[in-house]
């Protein structure tokens, strides 16, 4: 069944202005030093809430998963439009304690987040098989470009009405633009095909088999497990930086606090960029020489940049590497997904290896910021983050598609 191109586009737009106003949980650095000088909490303590909105993300996205492959996009993404406005509105209530907001803004807010974020991304992937790589790129370019609000905006709000008046309101602002947006979602009809697009030949030799994976099928390979890897080093390296990027600014390169909010919107400028950039990328040369492209990047700032940032210039050209490679990897994964094990289970396919990012959130931005008191400087940080990019890249080589199976038709 073919339907007129015209109505797709709707599709990857709703979702950029989702994750547009999601995407400002990349914004916490702005955050963090404000909150730990209003209540007395060390860096680690404030790092908390942004490593358990990423965990509760990750959780969100299987269980949003799920229910999108049986339910459709709509009621997961009014579900998490009004959840993820919710614990971002009551932080301003329930924030002057650490347990607070981690119950509002990490688990409510991030459980929120992975409903929301998963819907568009599916949406569109069935809409757009013929441009599968480059429209997930701009879906999720959204959200590595919403710190650009909240890198700008948020420092102002801050110093005007404080932290955490400041998440509620942007939290209301948000959830009422997720939940409308989300609305509108809905899947092509079963079958479809963009008008005069033939899906591609199979290299000589190969057998023209579609099998879609399930979940529990999917982890039992091996390409699951690389991919899963390898998005645990990338996403890692990009949740470090861009929790911390604030601070390390003011830091390394001496900037104000201002200054190291402007530099955000560069990072959240490259994290959008490289999201339909690595997409168009992955549409030309593969997703796997693209992959090996992503650490390749991050191994250029980590190694040579960031470890002599020591001005606004250097320090945002490291920034631009790991936000530009950072953001390409949250292109690449859900391609990667589409293209292994195919599309129909791919809410919750893709919501078993998001978890790798949620693993990454949890764990990585809470080492780097109690390995940094323990260090001399976050130039020794970067290099052990390095030393993780060249296993990533390893793997990121080695990684090959799933033998072909038979689609088994069932009773």
């Amino acid at each position: 069944m073919e339907e007129r191109p015209a109505n797709r586009i709707l599709f990857p737009v709703l979702g950029i202005l989702m994750n547009l106003c999601m995407g400002n949980l990349y914004a916490w650095s702005v955050f963090r030093i404000p909150l730990q000088k209003e209540f007395g909490w060390s860096a680690f303590d404030a790092t908390i809430p942004f490593s358990v909105s990423i965990g509760a993300f990750a959780v969100g996205m299987v269980l949003a998963g799920r229910w999108q492959d049986k339910a459709g996009p709509k009621p997961v993404a009014i579900t998490g439009g009004l959840l993820f406005g919710a614990g971002w509105a009551l932080s301003a209530l329930m924030g002057s304690t650490l347990l607070g907001l981690n119950i509002a803004f990490g688990v409510l807010g991030g459980v929120g987040i992975g409903f929301a974020y998963v819907t568009p991304i599916a949406t569109t992937v069935k809409w757009w098989p013929d441009k599968r790589g480059l429209m997930t790129g701009l879906v999720v370019m959204g959200f590595g470009a919403g710190a650009f609000i909240g890198g700008i905006g948020g420092p102002l709000l801050v110093a005007s009405t404080g932290p955490l008046n400041t998440l509620g309101i942007l939290g209301i602002v948000f959830g009422i633009v997720v939940a409308g947006c989300g609305s509108l979602l809905r899947n092509p009809p079963a079958g479809y095909r963009p008008a005069g697009w033939t899906p591609p030949a199979p290299a000589p030799g190969a057998k023209a088999v579609k099998y879609d994976y399930t979940g529990g099928e999917m982890v039992g390979t091996g390409a699951f497990w690389m991919l899963w890897v390898a998005y645990l080093i990338s996403a890692g390296v990009g949740l470090v930086v861009i929790s911390q990027a604030s601070p390390i600014g003011q830091e390394m390169a001496k900037l104000t606090p201002v200054v190291a909010g402007g530099a955000l919107t560069f990072l959240a400028l490259f994290n959008g960029a490289g999201r339909p950039g690595f997409g168009w990328i992955s549409d030309t040369i593969g997703r796997k020489n693209a992959w090996m492209l992503v650490f390749a990047f991050h191994l250029i700032s980590l190694f040579l940049i960031l470890p002599n940032a020591s001005s606004f210039g250097i320090y945002v050209a490291g920034l631009g590497f790991v936000g530009f490679a950072f953001g390409g990897t949250l292109a690449l994964m859900p391609a990667f997904t589409a293209d292994y094990f195919g599309t129909k289970n791919l809410g919750v396919n893709y919501g078993w290896l998001f978890s790798a990012y949620g693993v990454a959130g949890v764990v990585q931005p809470l080492y780097a910021a109690r390995l940094r008191g323990l260090v001399d400087s976050w130039a020794t940080i970067f290099y052990y983050l390095a030393g993780a990019c060249i296993l990533g890249l390893i793997c990121a080589a080695l990684v090959r598609a799933p033998a072909p199976k038979e689609a088994v038709a069932k009773a």
